[in-house]
């Protein structure tokens, strides 16, 4: 008698819990259609990245080495004052079509050194880059160190689209109506700039791109702000996979090994089962 009236107990305990949550969620349902969410300063004014084409998109993509080197020329100039390629070394810079000479010079001439500290006094120092050293570090006492876009492609959705629209977005600004619903888009804080590609709509880093031939290609390419926009980010996607021709003609090899040995595999099978019923 005891089990069964423990049982009916047990029962009646979980149809009320079951009832509460079914309650709970018909009342939510019924706010949620009565009274629907407003739409976010994010939701509203947040826009996703634009497309940006390049040779080193898709499966058989190849990179475009007049390109990424102009797009190393951008990131020497304009970016490599505040932001760091700390998973790179000068030596990589030959994929790119550097010869040894000119990543030695590029690595002497860098502007920030190499720290060393003297093992006898302890005292910190610099010396000169190497082409086995990777990019030094960029750090500003006080503030800490900006991000560091050795993996920036790969870390933030849109990659080299997300790079690409960040830099040419800084001119776009809320219309009249989205400031009227978000009036705290009014006046961009002290300190911050506007860029509707940001996470938060408002980003510390000013424009780094912000006149025509800010920097000289020596290809005779145009040095607009949508040019140089696109080469730096076709250089920080292969920064971030160096190796992704490499992989991508493994990948290839495989695919194609697979093939051929399916097709070998099927007609041994035909050929061992022939004039067998089954």
């Amino acid at each position: 008698m005891l089990p069964l009236f423990m049982r009916s107990i047990k029962f009646l305990i979980g149809l009320a819990f079951v009832g509460v949550l079914a309650i709970a969620f018909i009342g939510t349902l019924v706010t949620r259609i009565q009274e629907p969410p407003q739409p976010t300063a994010e939701e509203e004014i947040h826009r996703h990245p634009r497309e940006l084409r390049l040779a080193s998109d898709g499966p058989f993509g190849r990179f475009d080495e007049q390109q990424l080197q102009r797009g190393f020329l951008v990131y020497e100039k304009v970016c490599s004052t505040c932001h760091s390629l700390s998973l790179v070394s000068f030596r990589n810079l030959a994929d790119l079509g550097y010869n040894e000479a000119e990543i030695k010079k590029i690595a002497k001439d860098w502007a920030i050194k190499q720290p060393v500290q003297d093992p006898k006094s302890g005292v910190w120092g610099e010396r000169d880059n190497l082409p086995s050293d990777r990019f030094p570090r960029v750090f500003y006492p006080g503030t800490g160190t900006p991000p560091d876009l050795s993996l920036i492609t790969k870390a933030r959705h849109g990659g080299a689209s997300y790079v690409y629209s960040l830099l040419t977005g800084y001119n776009e600004k809320p219309t009249a109506e989205q400031i009227k619903q978000f009036p705290e888009f009014a006046k961009t804080p002290e300190g911050m700039h506007f860029n509707p590609y940001f996470a938060n709509l408002n980003i510390a880093m000013p424009p780094p791109l912000t006149t025509e031939n800010q920097v000289t290609y020596t290809d005779g390419t145009r040095a607009t702000v949508d040019q140089m926009a696109q080469d730096v980010a076709a250089f920080l996607v292969w920064t971030a996979e160096p190796t992704m021709q490499s992989r991508h003609r493994a990948g290839v090899a495989v695919i194609a090994f697979l093939l051929i040995a399916t097709g070998l595999a099927y007609g041994a099978y035909l050929t061992v089962w022939r004039g067998v019923k089954h």
